[in-house]
Order: C-alpha cells, then structure tokens, then sequence
C-alpha cells in the first residue's frame, strides 16, 4: 500500500535547508529509494516517491517556515539537475499508475504556482546541469529559472522523439502559457533531443537568466534575496508543526478523527465521511497558532487530502464514493466565520488555500462522487463545497423540514452596490455576488461554476436569510434530487448502484468534461489534456506496445510505429 506522509528526517531525496528569508531544497536522490526494486532513479530521475517527499516539503515551508520568502530550487548533483521521470519506472508501471502519478506530479507543481499567487513564497529553479523532461516541467513551475552557462548545460522536453509520449506534467502547457513562448519555437524545442542552452535558451523565453559557471552560485542567491524582499510573509516565526495523521488502517476502513474511508469493494463503491467539529474551536490566530495542527479546518482537511490519495492509488476498482458530512454544522459556520474575518493573518491564509487544494483534489480525483444530506448532516458552508463538488447530491426530504444545508462566506459573499438603507428586497437587488476562497481550477467558485451568467441567483441565495430545507434546496438549483422518506431507500440504492455498473472510461470521461465549466485556464488545459491526450497516449501501441518507443527505449533497434493518423 502506497502512503503520501512523510517528513524531512525521513526524506530520501530532498535536502531542505535554511538561511534567513531563503530556503534551499535540493534534489540529491537516492538510486535504490524508489517504490520499487525494479529500476534505479539515477541522474536524479524520478518517481512517486521523490515526488511524495517533494509535495511533503512544500507544505511544510507554508506552514512550519512563515519566515521563508522564498525558495531555491536546486540540485547537489554535480553538472546534472534533473533527467525527469524515471523511464524505466514509466516503462514497467500499470496504465493506472502511470496516470496517477502524473496527476499527482502535475498537483505538486500547482502547488507552487499557488503558494507563489498567493503565500507570498517565490521559487527561483537553479539549474546546475542538464535539465530534461520533468525536470524542467519542475522548473517551469518556478517563479524564474536561472540557468548555468558551461557550454553543455540545456534545459529540454524530449517525450516526443524518445519516448512517443508527452510532457505529461504541463511542459507543453507551461511552456506557452505561462512562460509565453512562441508555439513555432516551442514546437522545434519540443521535438530537439538535446535542448536548447545558453544565451539560446533566454531568447526564446525558455530561461529567463544565463550565468557562467564562476557566477552561478553568487547569482542564484542575490535574485533570491530579491525575490524574497517582496514577500508579505512573516519577518519570523513561528509556525506551526505538521504532526503525523496516524490513521486506523483495516482492510475495510482507513479511519482518521475527522475522516472516515469505508471500502466496499465487493461493490465497487466507498463511503467517505466528514465529521463537523466537536468541542470549542480557536477564534482568533493566536489560539489557532496554539492549537497547531489539531485545529479541525486544518486536520480534517489533511485527512480529507490523504484518504483522497490512498483512494486514487490503492483503490483502482473502487469506482464510486458516496460523499457525507455529519455533526453539527453550526460549529462549521462558526470556523467558517473565524477563518474569513482573519483571512489575511499568514496561517489563516495558509489554511483557507489547504482547503481549497483538497477541494480541488476531489475535482481532480477520477471517481463518481454522490452526495448523500441526511438528517444529522453537517453540509454547511466549507462542508457544504463537498456537495457542490460531487457529481449528483441527494437530500432527504423529511416531513418536519429539520434536514438542512447552509450557505457561507466560504462559498460566496455578497457586496453592496452603492448606498443602501433600504428594504430588504430592495437591498438584495443592490448586492453583487463575490467569489469565496475556495476557488476550483477553472478559476470560479463551485457555486459559481455551478450558477454560471446567473450571478443574480448567487447573490439570492447567498442573501438567503437562515439555512435551505430540502425542497427549498432543491428548487435553488442547490441539489440534484430531494427524495422523500418512501422513496430514499430506493433511490439512492439504485443510483449507487447504476452508477458502479459504468464503464469507468465512460466515467471518468464524462466527469472530466462536466466538472470545469466556464473559463479555461492553465490549470484546466493541463489536467484536461492530462485525462484526455496523456491518457490516451499512454495506452497506444505507438508508445507502450511491444515495439513501442517507451518499450524500446534503451534497447537495440528502433520503435515501430502505425503511421496512421488518428
């Protein structure tokens, strides 16, 4: 079973180091520490496991390190940075290995890119030596790339000519979005073999900087600083620990404090619960500061995050998950309220983004979702984005109307529009709909995406005055069905039940395309071509076929290739 804690005495792969406002990560991995014996991660190449201690040291330096301002990015190879993903690693994984890690890769990226948008954490990548394939989508990830100038040093995407396969974790996407760079140019670099170096490499956008190899060190560490001058983070500490989950693990269930995993895999189907804080909740930043890492917004997220994992990687055939939230939901309207007024205290922040990622996690997650509010749930405001996330939500219509879903600042608030001491219907009509913090790829909120050119009706009902009932609920538009107590039993069963019967394909076909409406983004290009073109690729005989060129790489002869286009 593949687990996704870890911590840096435990690393393998990573070294983190600190200096002030700049942190140091460097690559240095270890050739037998992969997940498996069957292949050697050399020339600092990689796999799940170098990429699970890399996302473990990037949660760490948002939450244990607020003094950092910013990150270098570098290698403790001599004259090699990264080879990228380990190829014999790609070549002996399961299709479904093979797509998981790229989309557990491609989150870790994002990761950056978010804590950069938004923590105030800049990466400069310090490419000591040669930068090939994932490792330069890991540089690309970066804020800047600096580049050592000794004549040898390039930076390259070379999938396609020796691999018959794509940048699986958004090289190509990277490349022209974000870094800008002319798709002439990135089509000729992305079919070079030996890259692009030099001076070459900063005119086509691929680096932004260049420095000769007597230079390189003094230079990466003075653009650093700079960097970290700009940062809004803490001048100090401290932070606060990330203390181990410890799970109950059982054949059957993975269970947690907040979380609960249940596996039916004889129907092919999970529960996946989420129990509402109990108890007093911290207020203020300082006594969320004092609780650490037990304070409920933050452990039950992380437990959220981790049992979403293990589902991907270790439950292949579990194909449907039923979605509650239980407990009083009160006391999450309460968190919820603590977390949007100190919203710009550096842990609140880091917090209310770690919510976000495990929501969007979820989004990500190839599984069909179901939503089942039954009386006792807790489906309020952060816990309420649960069931705007699932694929269908189902709520139990009872007779004294006591079931109830709830609205907060964390899925939307309102602003006026002008003055207003008015009534309230009139007062309504004046306010406009704001995004919450929990944003999904698409760069909309879940009510947002769900709601989209109705912003009239968001503001409706985040002005609802109280909690929905069930049919009111339901005619909002805010759940998919609200059966009532003679036919839930029924229902949800069938559904359940129709569902897992599927093909998965289908499935994760269907989902992928209806999760993201509205606008597209980087995020949504990377992961849309990730389910779409990475997975098709990996399953075309051109690529892993038994005279494929993943296949064939390293051996004698050349790949042979259908040259029929498709």
């Amino acid at each position: 079973m593949i687990t996704f804690e870890t911590r840096p005495d435990a690393y393998h792969h990573w070294k983190l180091t600190f200096d002030g406002p700049v942190a140091t990560l460097s690559m240095d991995v270890r050739e037998d520490a992969g997940l498996s014996s069957d292949y050697r991660l050399k020339l600092n190449s990689y796999d799940l496991a170098v990429d699970i201690e890399l996302a473990d040291a990037l949660q760490r330096l948002r939450f244990e390190h607020p003094e950092v301002h910013a990150v270098i990015v570098t290698s403790l190879k001599e004259r090699i940075f990264c080879a990228g993903a380990n190829i014999m690693m790609l070549r002996g994984s399961s299709h479904g290995a093979k797509v998981n890690f790229c989309k557990f890769t491609n989150e870790t990226r994002l990761a950056m890119e978010d804590a950069s948008a938004h923590s105030g954490l800049k990466f400069l990548a310090a490419l000591n030596g040669i930068c090939a394939g994932g490792g330069y989508e890991l540089a690309l990830a970066c804020d800047e790339i600096l580049l050592v100038d000794d004549g040898n040093s390039a930076v390259s995407l070379p999938e396609a000519p020796l691999l018959g396969v794509l940048p699986g974790t958004g090289g190509l996407t990277r490349l022209v979005d974000k870094r800008r760079v002319r798709r002439d140019l990135a089509d000729f670099f992305s079919t070079l073999v030996e890259g692009v170096k030099g001076k070459r490499a900063v005119e086509w956008r691929l680096v932004d900087a260049v420095a000769p190899r007597s230079r390189f060190k003094d230079g990466v560490q003075a653009r650093a600083r700079e960097l970290a001058a700009a940062s809004d983070r803490p001048a100090s500490g401290p932070g606060i620990t990330l203390k181990p989950l410890n799970p109950t693990v059982t054949d059957a269930a993975v269970t947690y404090s907040a979380v609960t995993l249940a596996l039916h895999r004889d129907k092919r189907t999970a529960d996946l619960t989420v129990h509402a804080p109990a108890g007093p909740q911290p207020a203020t930043p300082e006594a969320m500061l004092a609780a650490g890492d037990q304070f409920w917004a933050l452990r039950a997220f992380r437990e959220l995050d981790d049992a979403l994992l293990r589902l991907r990687v270790n439950e292949l055939e579990v194909g449907t998950v039923v979605i509650r939230a239980e407990g009083d939901r009160d006391a999450v309207l309460a968190v919820d309220r603590t977390l949007v007024a100190h919203q710009s205290h550096w842990l609140v922040r880091e917090i209310i983004h770690h919510m976000k990622r495990t929501l969007k996690r979820l989004d990500l997650t190839a599984r069909s979702f179901f939503a089942f509010i039954e009386p006792g749930s807790a489906f309020a405001g952060s816990l309420f984005e649960l069931a705007l996330a699932a694929d269908r939500s189902y709520m139990f219509h009872d007779d004294q109307e006591e079931n109830v879903v709830a609205l907060s600042p964390m899925n939307g608030r309102l602003r006026a529009e002008g003055a207003s001491a008015s009534p309230a219907e009139a007062r309504r009509d004046r306010m406009r709909a704001e995004a919450g913090p929990l944003l999904m790829s698409n760069g909309l909120t879940r009510l947002q995406t769900r709601f989209l050119d109705r912003p009239e009706t968001i503001a409706g009902l985040l002005a609802h005055d109280g909690p929905f009932n069930a049919g009111d609920a339901e005619d909002a538009g805010l759940v998919t069905f609200a059966p009532d107590e003679i036919d839930w039993d029924d229902e949800v069963r069938v559904a359940v039940e129709a569902r897992a019967a599927f093909s998965p394909d289908a499935m994760t076909g269907l989902e992928a395309n209806l999760r993201f409406a509205g606008p597209e983004t980087m995020e949504t290009k990377i992961f849309g071509r990730l389910t779409a073109w990475q997975n098709w690729i990996f399953q075309r005989p051109n690529a892993v076929g038994a005279k494929g060129a993943l296949q064939s790489y390293g051996q004698q002869g050349r790949p042979e290739f259908d040259w029929k286009r498709t």
